[in-house]
Protein backbone atom coordinates (compact mmCIF):
# COMPACT_ATOMS: atom_id res chain seq x y z
CA UNK A 1 0.00 0.00 0.00
CA UNK A 2 1.30 3.68 -1.11
CA UNK A 3 0.20 6.58 0.50
CA UNK A 4 -0.63 9.39 -1.95
CA UNK A 5 2.99 11.66 -2.18
CA UNK A 6 3.04 15.35 -0.96
CA UNK A 7 3.56 17.53 -3.87
CA UNK A 8 6.40 17.18 -6.08
CA UNK A 9 7.27 20.69 -6.80
CA UNK A 10 7.20 23.30 -4.33
CA UNK A 11 7.19 27.35 -4.88
CA UNK A 12 9.04 29.70 -2.68
CA UNK A 13 5.91 30.35 -0.86
CA UNK A 14 4.51 27.00 -0.03
CA UNK A 15 7.78 25.85 0.28
CA UNK A 16 8.63 29.02 2.50
CA UNK A 17 5.27 26.45 2.12
CA UNK A 18 5.95 22.82 2.51
CA UNK A 19 8.48 20.71 4.35
CA UNK A 20 12.63 17.92 4.23
CA UNK A 21 20.22 -2.10 7.44
CA UNK A 22 19.17 -3.48 10.57
CA UNK A 23 15.57 -5.61 10.47
CA UNK A 24 12.61 -4.32 11.94
CA UNK A 25 13.01 -3.60 15.41
CA UNK A 26 11.32 -7.10 17.38
CA UNK A 27 12.31 -5.97 21.06
CA UNK A 28 10.25 -2.57 21.65
CA UNK A 29 11.30 0.28 24.08
CA UNK A 30 12.02 0.50 27.56
CA UNK A 31 9.26 -0.74 30.39
CA UNK A 32 5.62 0.67 29.74
CA UNK A 33 4.30 2.95 32.45
CA UNK A 34 3.05 6.39 32.76
CA UNK A 35 4.66 7.51 35.72
CA UNK A 36 8.48 7.71 35.18
CA UNK A 37 10.02 10.84 36.18
CA UNK A 38 12.94 11.44 34.31
CA UNK A 39 12.80 10.87 30.43
CA UNK A 40 16.03 10.01 28.31
CA UNK A 41 16.44 12.24 25.19
CA UNK A 42 19.02 10.46 23.00
CA UNK A 43 20.40 12.98 20.20
CA UNK A 44 23.31 14.05 18.45
CA UNK A 45 24.07 17.40 19.14
CA UNK A 46 24.01 18.32 22.50
CA UNK A 47 25.61 17.85 24.93
CA UNK A 48 28.54 17.56 22.73
CA UNK A 49 32.61 18.25 24.48
CA UNK A 50 32.35 21.07 21.82
CA UNK A 51 30.01 22.89 23.50
CA UNK A 52 28.88 24.91 19.80
CA UNK A 53 25.77 26.93 19.85
CA UNK A 54 23.70 23.72 18.57
CA UNK A 55 24.49 21.52 21.73
CA UNK A 56 23.86 24.69 23.54
CA UNK A 57 20.26 25.27 21.96
CA UNK A 58 19.33 21.56 23.29
CA UNK A 59 20.60 22.18 26.44
CA UNK A 60 18.80 25.34 27.29
CA UNK A 61 15.30 23.60 25.86
CA UNK A 62 16.07 21.20 28.31
CA UNK A 63 16.59 23.23 31.01
CA UNK A 64 13.76 25.59 30.57
CA UNK A 65 11.31 22.52 30.36
CA UNK A 66 13.04 21.12 33.06
CA UNK A 67 12.49 24.28 35.41
CA UNK A 68 8.77 24.52 35.00
CA UNK A 69 7.77 20.69 34.66
CA UNK A 70 7.50 17.42 37.60
CA UNK A 71 8.90 15.30 34.92
CA UNK A 72 12.55 16.18 33.66
CA UNK A 73 14.47 15.50 30.54
CA UNK A 74 18.02 14.24 30.62
CA UNK A 75 19.82 14.30 27.76
CA UNK A 76 22.17 11.78 26.33
CA UNK A 77 24.73 12.69 23.27
CA UNK A 78 25.61 10.20 20.84
CA UNK A 79 27.83 11.31 17.77
CA UNK A 80 26.76 12.06 14.54
CA UNK A 81 28.58 9.09 12.86
CA UNK A 82 26.94 6.56 15.10
CA UNK A 83 23.48 7.90 15.45
CA UNK A 84 23.77 8.66 11.58
CA UNK A 85 25.42 5.39 10.25
CA UNK A 86 26.17 3.41 13.22
CA UNK A 87 23.27 1.32 14.92
CA UNK A 88 23.17 2.90 18.20
CA UNK A 89 19.27 3.24 18.20
CA UNK A 90 18.54 0.22 17.01
CA UNK A 91 20.11 -2.01 19.03
CA UNK A 92 19.04 -0.34 22.41
CA UNK A 93 15.29 -0.84 21.02
CA UNK A 94 16.43 -4.65 20.04
CA UNK A 95 16.78 -5.08 23.35
CA UNK A 96 14.22 -3.35 24.93
CA UNK A 97 16.47 -0.13 26.18
CA UNK A 98 15.31 2.83 23.88
CA UNK A 99 15.19 5.81 24.69
CA UNK A 100 11.87 8.08 25.95
CA UNK A 101 12.40 10.85 23.54
CA UNK A 102 15.06 10.56 20.23
CA UNK A 103 15.45 12.00 16.47
CA UNK A 104 14.23 10.25 13.06
CA UNK A 105 14.77 11.41 9.51
CA UNK A 106 11.60 10.57 7.48
CA UNK A 107 13.47 7.81 5.59
CA UNK A 108 13.68 5.93 8.60
CA UNK A 109 10.00 6.41 10.04
CA UNK A 110 8.96 3.46 8.89
CA UNK A 111 11.29 1.49 10.91
CA UNK A 112 10.18 2.75 14.31
CA UNK A 113 6.16 3.25 13.30
CA UNK A 114 6.30 -0.40 11.45
CA UNK A 115 8.34 -1.60 15.05
CA UNK A 116 5.36 -0.22 17.00
CA UNK A 117 7.45 2.37 18.94
CA UNK A 118 6.29 5.78 18.17
CA UNK A 119 3.68 7.34 20.54
CA UNK A 120 1.03 9.47 18.94
CA UNK A 121 1.67 13.26 19.64
CA UNK A 122 -1.69 14.49 18.43
CA UNK A 123 -3.28 14.61 21.66
CA UNK A 124 -0.43 16.62 23.10
CA UNK A 125 -0.96 19.02 19.90
CA UNK A 126 -3.04 21.86 19.71
CA UNK A 127 -5.06 22.73 16.39
CA UNK A 128 -3.37 26.02 16.00
CA UNK A 129 0.13 24.33 15.98
CA UNK A 130 -1.18 21.83 14.18
CA UNK A 131 -2.39 24.59 11.53
CA UNK A 132 1.18 26.36 11.27
CA UNK A 133 2.98 23.73 9.57
CA UNK A 134 3.34 23.55 6.42
CA UNK A 135 1.46 21.69 4.16
CA UNK A 136 2.46 18.05 3.87
CA UNK A 137 5.40 18.05 6.82
CA UNK A 138 3.12 16.58 9.82
CA UNK A 139 1.46 14.32 6.79
CA UNK A 140 5.15 12.68 6.08
CA UNK A 141 5.27 11.97 9.56
CA UNK A 142 1.88 10.54 10.58
CA UNK A 143 -0.41 7.55 9.76
CA UNK A 144 -4.25 7.55 9.91
CA UNK A 145 -4.13 10.85 10.52
CA UNK A 146 -1.79 10.63 13.48
CA UNK A 147 1.29 12.18 13.89
CA UNK A 148 4.01 10.29 15.43
CA UNK A 149 6.91 13.01 14.45
CA UNK A 150 7.05 16.36 15.11
CA UNK A 151 9.57 18.49 12.39
CA UNK A 152 12.45 21.03 13.55
CA UNK A 153 13.75 22.00 10.36
CA UNK A 154 13.78 21.66 6.32
CA UNK A 155 17.23 21.06 5.45
CA UNK A 156 17.39 21.15 0.68
CA UNK A 157 20.83 19.77 -0.76
CA UNK A 158 22.80 21.29 -2.69
CA UNK A 159 26.59 22.13 -4.14
CA UNK A 160 28.42 23.62 -2.23
CA UNK A 161 32.18 24.82 -4.14
CA UNK A 162 35.32 26.80 -3.01
CA UNK A 163 35.89 30.39 -4.39
CA UNK A 164 39.78 29.35 -3.99
CA UNK A 165 39.85 26.71 -5.41
CA UNK A 166 38.28 27.59 -8.74
CA UNK A 167 40.81 30.35 -8.72
CA UNK A 168 43.48 28.63 -8.48
CA UNK A 169 42.41 26.30 -10.62
CA UNK A 170 42.20 29.21 -13.26
CA UNK A 171 38.06 29.01 -13.40
CA UNK A 172 35.56 31.34 -12.99
CA UNK A 173 31.84 31.62 -12.39
CA UNK A 174 31.50 31.23 -16.06
CA UNK A 175 32.55 27.50 -14.67
CA UNK A 176 30.43 26.10 -12.49
CA UNK A 177 29.03 23.19 -13.36
CA UNK A 178 25.10 23.15 -14.78
CA UNK A 179 25.10 19.48 -15.92
CA UNK A 180 26.85 15.85 -15.28
CA UNK A 181 29.40 15.76 -18.01
CA UNK A 182 30.45 19.18 -17.33
CA UNK A 183 31.00 18.18 -12.95
CA UNK A 184 33.38 15.80 -14.11
CA UNK A 185 35.18 17.55 -16.76
CA UNK A 186 35.21 20.90 -14.08
CA UNK A 187 35.79 18.38 -11.05
CA UNK A 188 39.41 16.79 -13.32
CA UNK A 189 40.80 20.27 -13.33
CA UNK A 190 40.08 20.89 -9.72
CA UNK A 191 41.35 17.78 -8.68
CA UNK A 192 45.33 18.00 -7.59
CA UNK A 193 47.65 16.63 -4.79
CA UNK A 194 46.02 17.07 -1.78
CA UNK A 195 42.33 18.11 -3.60
CA UNK A 196 39.77 16.43 -5.04
CA UNK A 197 37.47 17.54 -7.38
CA UNK A 198 33.77 16.91 -6.21
CA UNK A 199 32.62 14.53 -3.33
CA UNK A 200 29.38 12.56 -2.42
CA UNK A 201 28.36 10.66 0.57
CA UNK A 202 30.32 7.37 0.53
CA UNK A 203 29.10 5.99 3.69
CA UNK A 204 26.29 3.72 3.14
CA UNK A 205 23.26 4.68 5.41
CA UNK A 206 20.11 6.67 5.02
CA UNK A 207 22.24 9.98 5.01
CA UNK A 208 23.71 8.63 1.28
CA UNK A 209 20.34 7.38 0.15
CA UNK A 210 18.93 10.68 1.35
CA UNK A 211 21.90 12.48 -0.86
CA UNK A 212 21.75 10.28 -4.16
CA UNK A 213 17.45 10.40 -4.30
CA UNK A 214 18.33 14.25 -6.51
CA UNK A 215 20.21 12.63 -9.37
CA UNK A 216 17.91 9.91 -9.54
CA UNK A 217 14.67 12.09 -9.66
CA UNK A 218 16.43 14.27 -11.85
CA UNK A 219 15.83 11.50 -14.67
CA UNK A 220 12.08 10.91 -13.32
CA UNK A 221 12.95 7.89 -11.75
CA UNK A 222 11.48 6.43 -8.27
CA UNK A 223 11.67 3.25 -6.42
CA UNK A 224 7.95 2.70 -6.26
CA UNK A 225 5.38 3.88 -7.87
CA UNK A 226 1.75 3.21 -7.06
CA UNK A 227 2.76 0.42 -5.26
CA UNK A 228 5.27 -1.83 -7.60
CA UNK A 229 8.44 -1.44 -7.21
CA UNK A 230 10.09 0.77 -10.46
CA UNK A 231 13.76 1.19 -9.37
CA UNK A 232 14.81 -0.86 -12.41
CA UNK A 233 14.83 1.97 -14.68
CA UNK A 234 17.30 4.54 -17.34
CA UNK A 235 16.94 6.77 -13.91
CA UNK A 236 18.56 4.73 -12.02
CA UNK A 237 21.31 3.63 -14.11
CA UNK A 238 21.98 6.58 -14.75
CA UNK A 239 22.35 8.37 -11.48
CA UNK A 240 24.39 5.12 -10.32
CA UNK A 241 26.93 5.40 -12.95
CA UNK A 242 27.40 9.27 -12.74
CA UNK A 243 28.12 8.51 -8.97
CA UNK A 244 30.44 5.67 -9.96
CA UNK A 245 32.39 7.86 -12.45
CA UNK A 246 33.52 10.41 -10.06
CA UNK A 247 35.37 7.66 -8.24
CA UNK A 248 36.66 5.78 -11.29
CA UNK A 249 37.83 8.86 -12.56
CA UNK A 250 39.70 9.66 -9.39
CA UNK A 251 38.30 13.26 -9.32
CA UNK A 252 36.00 12.02 -5.84
CA UNK A 253 37.87 10.59 -2.59
CA UNK A 254 36.05 6.69 -1.65
CA UNK A 255 36.34 8.33 1.97
CA UNK A 256 35.15 11.71 3.34
CA UNK A 257 37.02 13.50 6.16
CA UNK A 258 35.65 14.19 9.94
CA UNK A 259 32.00 12.98 9.60
CA UNK A 260 31.44 12.22 6.38
CA UNK A 261 30.00 13.25 3.41
CA UNK A 262 27.83 16.36 5.02
CA UNK A 263 30.82 17.93 6.70
CA UNK A 264 31.51 20.93 5.01
CA UNK A 265 34.27 22.40 7.55
CA UNK A 266 36.13 19.10 7.22
CA UNK A 267 36.48 18.75 3.60
CA UNK A 268 35.40 21.38 1.78
CA UNK A 269 36.66 24.10 3.80
CA UNK A 270 39.70 22.32 4.99
CA UNK A 271 40.67 22.16 1.07
CA UNK A 272 40.36 18.27 0.77
CA UNK A 273 37.36 18.47 -1.71
CA UNK A 274 36.75 22.02 -4.27
CA UNK A 275 32.80 20.95 -4.76
CA UNK A 276 30.80 19.08 -2.25
CA UNK A 277 27.01 18.06 -1.97
CA UNK A 278 25.60 19.16 1.13
CA UNK A 279 22.76 20.50 3.15
CA UNK A 280 21.66 24.00 4.01
CA UNK A 281 23.30 23.52 7.61
CA UNK A 282 26.30 23.86 6.04
CA UNK A 283 25.89 27.34 6.10
CA UNK A 284 26.33 27.33 10.00
CA UNK A 285 28.77 25.44 10.25
CA UNK A 286 30.97 27.71 8.03
CA UNK A 287 29.88 30.62 9.33
CA UNK A 288 30.46 29.65 13.03
CA UNK A 289 33.88 26.87 12.30
CA UNK A 290 35.12 28.84 9.21
CA UNK A 291 33.70 32.38 8.73
CA UNK A 292 36.90 33.53 6.47
CA UNK A 293 36.11 30.54 3.82
CA UNK A 294 34.90 31.81 0.47
CA UNK A 295 32.26 29.94 -1.40
CA UNK A 296 29.04 29.44 -3.44
CA UNK A 297 26.35 27.15 -3.79
CA UNK A 298 24.62 26.02 -6.46
CA UNK A 299 22.19 23.41 -7.67
CA UNK A 300 22.52 19.76 -8.14
CA UNK A 301 23.89 19.72 -11.63
CA UNK A 302 21.31 17.52 -13.95
CA UNK A 303 22.06 14.87 -16.74
CA UNK A 304 21.15 15.38 -20.62
CA UNK A 305 17.17 16.17 -20.90
CA UNK A 306 16.70 15.84 -16.98
CA UNK A 307 15.19 18.41 -14.50
CA UNK A 308 16.36 20.62 -11.16
CA UNK A 309 16.03 18.41 -8.46
CA UNK A 310 16.98 18.46 -4.18
CA UNK A 311 15.72 16.15 -1.83
CA UNK A 312 13.62 18.25 1.47
CA UNK A 313 15.15 16.42 4.48
CA UNK A 314 14.85 17.29 8.58
CA UNK A 315 15.23 15.69 11.44
CA UNK A 316 11.82 15.15 13.76
CA UNK A 317 11.10 14.69 17.40
CA UNK A 318 9.67 11.40 18.04
CA UNK A 319 8.31 9.75 21.59
CA UNK A 320 8.66 6.13 22.48
CA UNK A 321 5.42 4.55 22.98
CA UNK A 322 6.73 1.54 25.40
CA UNK A 323 8.69 4.19 27.32
CA UNK A 324 8.80 5.75 30.87
CA UNK A 325 6.14 8.22 30.20
CA UNK A 326 5.47 8.42 26.57
CA UNK A 327 2.55 11.20 27.58
CA UNK A 328 5.08 13.44 29.01
CA UNK A 329 7.52 12.72 26.54
CA UNK A 330 4.92 13.95 23.88
CA UNK A 331 3.89 16.80 25.73
CA UNK A 332 7.63 17.54 25.75
CA UNK A 333 8.26 17.37 21.90
CA UNK A 334 4.88 19.56 21.68
CA UNK A 335 6.11 21.96 23.70
CA UNK A 336 9.85 22.27 22.55
CA UNK A 337 9.00 22.56 18.78
CA UNK A 338 4.93 23.24 18.79
CA UNK A 339 4.13 26.02 21.07
CA UNK A 340 2.83 28.83 19.05
CA UNK A 341 3.09 31.64 22.20
CA UNK A 342 6.10 34.25 21.59
CA UNK A 343 8.71 32.30 23.06
CA UNK A 344 8.16 29.15 21.41
CA UNK A 345 8.08 30.58 17.93
CA UNK A 346 11.36 32.23 19.06
CA UNK A 347 12.77 28.92 20.35
CA UNK A 348 12.46 27.74 17.11
CA UNK A 349 13.37 30.89 15.28
CA UNK A 350 16.68 30.22 17.27
CA UNK A 351 17.04 26.96 15.83
CA UNK A 352 15.96 27.30 12.26
CA UNK A 353 18.18 30.63 11.02
CA UNK A 354 20.75 31.17 14.45
CA UNK A 355 22.39 28.39 16.02
CA UNK A 356 21.63 26.45 12.78
CA UNK A 357 20.71 26.99 8.92
CA UNK A 358 17.52 25.44 7.61
CA UNK A 359 13.96 26.45 6.03
CA UNK A 360 11.94 26.58 9.42
CA UNK A 361 8.83 24.09 9.05
CA UNK A 362 6.10 26.44 10.44
CA UNK A 363 4.63 29.37 9.28
CA UNK A 364 5.06 31.97 12.14
CA UNK A 365 8.82 30.67 12.62
CA UNK A 366 9.16 31.23 8.94
CA UNK A 367 7.47 34.96 9.39
CA UNK A 368 9.83 35.90 11.96
CA UNK A 369 13.22 34.94 10.69
CA UNK A 370 11.67 36.65 7.56
CA UNK A 371 11.24 39.71 9.77
CA UNK A 372 14.82 39.55 10.67
CA UNK A 373 16.04 39.39 7.16
CA UNK A 374 17.34 35.72 7.87
CA UNK A 375 16.82 35.10 3.48
CA UNK A 376 17.36 38.04 2.45
CA UNK A 377 20.80 37.55 0.92
CA UNK A 378 23.80 35.37 -0.05
CA UNK A 379 23.63 31.60 0.47
CA UNK A 380 20.27 31.20 2.28
CA UNK A 381 18.49 33.24 0.18
CA UNK A 382 19.80 31.37 -2.83
CA UNK A 383 18.51 28.11 -1.01
CA UNK A 384 14.89 29.47 -0.83
CA UNK A 385 14.53 31.22 -4.31
CA UNK A 386 16.29 28.67 -6.33
CA UNK A 387 17.14 25.19 -5.18
CA UNK A 388 14.49 24.51 -2.38
CA UNK A 389 11.47 25.08 -4.82
CA UNK A 390 12.66 22.13 -7.22
CA UNK A 391 12.44 19.81 -4.03
CA UNK A 392 10.71 16.72 -3.17
CA UNK A 393 10.09 15.66 0.82
CA UNK A 394 12.69 12.89 1.55
CA UNK A 395 11.11 9.19 1.04
CA UNK A 396 9.83 7.31 3.64
CA UNK A 397 10.79 3.71 3.01
CA UNK A 398 11.31 0.59 5.63
CA UNK A 399 14.77 -1.09 5.46
CA UNK A 400 13.81 -3.90 3.12
CA UNK A 401 13.20 -0.87 0.17
CA UNK A 402 15.90 1.34 1.81
CA UNK A 403 18.77 -1.38 2.29
CA UNK A 404 18.62 -2.27 -1.61
CA UNK A 405 18.91 0.81 -3.12
CA UNK A 406 22.04 1.86 -0.34
CA UNK A 407 23.51 -2.00 -1.20
CA UNK A 408 23.30 -0.48 -5.19
CA UNK A 409 24.52 2.86 -4.60
CA UNK A 410 27.85 1.61 -2.46
CA UNK A 411 28.22 -1.42 -5.05
CA UNK A 412 28.58 0.98 -7.62
CA UNK A 413 30.24 4.07 -6.35
CA UNK A 414 32.83 1.80 -4.53
CA UNK A 415 32.66 -1.16 -6.24
CA UNK A 416 32.57 -0.90 -9.45
CA UNK A 417 29.52 -3.08 -9.90
CA UNK A 418 27.47 -2.76 -13.54
CA UNK A 419 24.95 -0.26 -12.84
CA UNK A 420 22.07 -1.90 -15.33
CA UNK A 421 22.54 -4.82 -12.71
CA UNK A 422 22.91 -3.51 -9.74
CA UNK A 423 19.31 -1.48 -10.49
CA UNK A 424 18.20 -5.19 -11.60
CA UNK A 425 19.11 -6.76 -8.50
CA UNK A 426 17.94 -4.20 -6.10
CA UNK A 427 14.31 -4.04 -7.97
CA UNK A 428 13.90 -8.11 -7.49
CA UNK A 429 14.42 -7.17 -3.93
CA UNK A 430 12.00 -4.37 -3.68
CA UNK A 431 9.96 -6.42 -5.50
CA UNK A 432 9.94 -9.26 -3.10
CA UNK A 433 9.25 -7.53 -0.07
CA UNK A 434 6.66 -5.30 -1.32
CA UNK A 435 4.62 -8.78 -2.51
CA UNK A 436 3.92 -9.49 1.24
CA UNK A 437 4.03 -5.90 2.93
CA UNK A 438 1.72 -5.62 5.38
CA UNK A 439 2.81 -2.13 7.17
CA UNK A 440 2.07 1.76 7.04
CA UNK A 441 1.73 3.33 3.57
CA UNK A 442 5.03 3.82 2.25
CA UNK A 443 5.54 7.07 0.79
Amino acid sequence: MVATPVPARLSRRTLLGAFAAVPLLSACGGSSGGDGKELSFWNFYGPSDDQGPQSKWFVSVVDEWNKNNDVKVKLRYIPGKDYLNGTTLQTAFQSGQGPDIFLISPGDFLRYYNGNVLQDLGPALSAESKADYLPGLLEARSVDGKVYGLPMEIEPLAMYYSETAFEKAGLSEADLPKTWDQTLAVAEKLTGKDRYGVMFETLPGYYQNFTWYPFLWQGDGTPIKDGKVAFDSPAAVQALKFWQDTIQNKVAPRKALGDGGGDVVSNLGSGAAAMQQSGIWAVADLRGKAKNFKYGIIPHPTPAGGKPATDLGGWAFVANSKGKNPEAAAKFIAWALGSTDAAGIERQRQWNTVVKTNVPPRKSVQAAADAKGAFDDGALKKFVSEIAPTGKPEPRFPPEVYQPIADAIQACQLNAADPAKAAADAAARIDTFLQTYQGAPIS
